[in-house]
């Protein structure tokens, strides 16, 4: 038991002294500065595409899919202005305007990226155009994604009305179709940072080895944005401090500690590897 605690604050002590060498805190700010900026091309960029394909309803959708796992007091201000921005028409899908969005969403993935290869402590060695094509797949790949779950969203819930009105035995258990809703959401959340975590970083990585930093990552995202949120009902001033501008820089502080967490993750994964490699290469 003693050993076990003295291993996890070796490779805890480790992960943090590599964050602070790894400039991860101006990473962090980096990332969350980035994340904004790339937030708003993809949600045009997946709206319109979804438009296209024939998702009507994906706007709305799509404004639950990215910002109900946000804090109320940070995504009300902004889900309203972003939900503003998504539903003005485009005819634009093929222009310039919406492959432009692409690009500069793709910018997100490649923040992910650097930030990734200096948590694992790898040297890029892909070409930028290799990079560049990856980073817009991911995109696509997230919008597909958004696509798939803003269907979900939509049709869910009108399958469960009929199925209840049909067989009366499953009205005990048509909540738990919400529930299945979110299963599903929160998995295309998982599975990303699978994705990230997997793909983005130079060299190789097994699936299992990933698994503790994305378990750090996903439970420091709920108790941070508790955190944050309970922060921002009993002790903020950012209204009296920012006025109009509060909305964004309580975003944008938001989003540096989601960073922070994610950075985190990956610094955790790195270091219980290299943990890992030092034991085995003494035989114990």
């Amino acid at each position: 038991m003693l050993r076990n605690v003295v291993v996890l604050k070796r490779i805890l002590f480790d992960a943090l002294g590599h964050f602070n060498n790894d400039d991860g805190w101006p990473m962090a700010s980096h990332l969350a500065i980035t994340a904004l900026m790339a937030l708003f091309p993809f949600l045009i960029f997946a709206t319109t595409l979804g438009s296209f394909l024939g998702a009507r309803a994906f706007a709305d959708t799509a404004v639950h899919l990215v910002f109900d796992t946000w804090p109320e007091q940070i995504a009300k201000p902004i889900a309203h202005e972003v939900r503003n921005v998504l539903t003005v028409q485009r005819t634009d899908l093929l222009t310039y305007g919406v492959l432009l969005a692409a690009f500069f969403a793709s910018n997100g993935i490649e923040a992910l990226r650097t930030a990734l290869n200096r948590a694992y402590r790898v040297t890029e060695t892909r070409g930028i155009i290799f990079r560049r094509v990856q980073s817009i797949a991911f995109v696509l790949i997230a919008t597909a994604g958004f696509l798939a779950v803003s269907v979900l969203l939509v049709f869910a819930p009108l399958l469960a009305r009929l199925a209840e009105a049909h067989f009366i035995w499953l009205q005990p258990y048509v909540g738990t179709f919400t529930l299945w809703r979110y299963m599903i959401a929160s998995s295309v959340i998982v599975g990303g940072l699978f994705a990230v975590h997997f793909w983005l970083p130079a060299g190789r990585r097994r699936l299992l080895s990933l698994v503790p930093g994305i378990l750090f990552t996903l439970a420091g995202w709920l108790i941070g944005s508790t955190l944050f949120a309970s922060y921002l009902d009993h002790f903020s001033s950012y209204a009296s401090t920012y006025a109009g501008l509060a909305s964004i820089m309580i975003a944008v502080v938001f989003l540096y500690i989601i960073s922070v967490i994610f950075i985190l993750g990956g610094e955790l994964n790195a270091a219980i590897s290299r943990y890992r490699t030092a034991r085995a290469r003494v035989g114990n």
